[in-house]
């Protein structure tokens, strides 16, 4: 016969646990209190250690932002001051003709720069082939360009582009093709400007993929071989779809770099130069109004559609990144 408790045994045994949390002051009232002021000093810590990096961004970006938009209403006089003008600005942009150019070339540059992509994973994949010496040297050589002041970099491309004494033309001229002035002429100088922005980026995004490479596990390529597939099968359906997310993080980047392109066709066409308004971008259309004519409230109007472009266009990007992103 099963023997059960009395009542009486039992709330005396309750009694007795409770008056036993009471003593080591471990009571449910107690301890939420010391957690709420744990969490609330948690709280103040993390503040603390945000404040700096918040104060940064608000001050730095927020600030400038709301600025720039207040000052793409306002008209600046020659001595100072701003007076309101409504959407002057703005009709201004929208009626340009310069705008529409830049527009047109600012949208190439960015297609010219997104087929840098292609190029360094096609050598991140070379690079992490097995038996292959010297991959750090070759990745430093890749690098350098990108660290190199775009100045410099502009600068020795000038050099390498000119029309009468340039190595690129010296080295056509070897196969009997005849050299051009690139950089001067309209038809040539947006894409001179393209190839030295494709070279000088190579490097950065060979380091991204290199890493997205090796991350990928050599399981997946030995089964493949195993069942029969080749180099060219292995690289479309293993590193492809593997090494999707490094190429999404890469083609966000690039797109907004492409877009604020501005060093080398600063350095590469000077002011006297014929194809220079070929070769002008948003940006540089965005220096020349603000500090060569003296127009700042229309060059903040093209500044803050300029930055609606590339939130667009990155919006876009993280909006389909589903249909062609594979996280492992």
């Amino acid at each position: 016969m099963a023997v059960f408790p009395s009542t009486a045994g039992a709330q005396q045994a309750e009694r007795r646990l409770r008056n036993s949390g009471r003593g080591d002051g471990r009571s449910p009232a107690g301890g939420a209190g010391a957690g709420a002021k744990g969490g609330r000093r948690s709280q103040r810590a993390a503040y603390l250690f945000i404040a700096p990096i918040a104060l940064g961004f608000l001050v730095f970006y927020i600030w400038p932002l709301l600025e720039t938009f207040w000052f793409s209403f306002t008209s600046f006089g020659a001595f100072g001051g701003n007076s309101w003008v409504g959407g002057e600005n703005y009709e201004r942009v929208v009626r340009d003709v310069t705008v529409g150019r830049a527009l047109g070339n600012t949208v190439l540059y960015m297609v010219m720069g997104l087929m840098t992509l292609p190029v360094a994973i096609v050598l991140a994949e070379l690079m992490n082939r097995r038996g292959l010496r010297g991959v750090p040297v070759y990745r430093a050589l890749y690098f350098m360009p990108f660290v190199t002041l775009p100045a410099a970099v502009g600068l020795v491309w000038n050099w390498l582009y000119n029309g009468d004494f340039g190595m690129v033309n010296e080295a056509l001229s070897w196969i009997g093709v005849d050299g051009r002035y690139w950089v001067s002429d309209p038809s040539t100088a947006v894409y001179a400007i393209g190839i030295v922005m494709i070279w000088s980026h190579i490097g950065y995004y060979l380091i991204i993929f290199t890493a997205g490479v090796k991350a990928i596990p050599r399981d997946y390529y030995e089964a493949a071989e195993i069942d029969g597939a080749g180099p060219l099968r292995r690289f479309f359906r293993i590193t492809l779809p593997l090494l999707s997310p490094s190429i999404f993080f890469a083609s966000v980047i690039c797109v907004i770099n492409s877009l604020q392109q501005f060093d080398l066709i600063f350095v590469m066409m000077s002011p006297e130069n014929p194809a220079l308004g070929e070769t002008q971008s948003i940006v540089t259309l965005f220096f020349k109004w603000a500090f060569d004519e003296n127009s700042q409230g229309a060059a903040a109007a093209l500044a803050f559609l300029l930055m609606l472009l590339i939130a667009a266009l990155t919006y876009l990007q993280f909006r389909f990144q589903k249909r062609w992103v594979h996280y492992a």
